[in-house]
């Protein structure tokens, strides 16, 4: 196995446990919120799916998913355009509402289809590649993208804890 599967592998991991939080769930579900300052389910998929959009479009360099297949009009936001959800407020978490499942599903397999095909082609050396000189150390693209699949990974399991937690009220 070469880095290229491995980040491949870790990538479809992730692909199928948004799947198990997410299918078969009505909207009313998605939407929940334990307390008034919790994350949804529906805020949770949104921003795991918005940030490896932003950052492996930004590493690859090409347009987002976001933008470029015009999810922005589907999900109807009432922030603007480019938001990822970083540093979203508790009301901002509560406007962001899904009509279903599936219209949060196909955002976020729109977004794996577009990062698989990105790592498929990468090389060991492409790793190395600094992406983001802000940081210090500045980061490389093997940094960025377990960085986002660490993060994808947290958001996830707070996404099928709070569903254990519906499925079980």
């Amino acid at each position: 196995m070469n880095s290229a599967d491995l980040l491949a592998d870790a990538f479809e991991r992730v692909r199928e446990e948004v799947h198990a939080a997410v299918e078969g769930l009505a909207p009313d579900d998605l939407n929940a919120r334990l307390d008034t300052d919790a994350n949804s389910i529906t805020w949770l998929v949104w921003h795991l799916s918005r940030i490896q959009d932003h950052h492996v479009a930004d590493a690859a360099g090409v347009e987002q998913v976001w933008l470029s297949q015009d999810w922005a009009a589907r999900f109807e936001l009432p922030f603007p355009k480019k938001a990822t959800g970083f540093g979203h407020s508790s009301k901002q978490v509560a406007a962001l509402r899904a009509q279903s499942a599936e219209l949060l599903l196909g955002y976020y397999d729109a977004v794996h289809e577009q990062t698989s095909r990105f790592v498929r082609g990468l090389d060991d050396a492409a790793l190395d590649r600094v992406v983001d000189e802000s940081w210090s150390p500045p980061v490389t693209l093997g940094v960025r993208l377990v960085s986002v699949i660490a993060d994808e990974l947290q958001h996830v399991g707070q996404a099928a804890f709070i569903r254990g937690f519906l499925e079980r009220r």
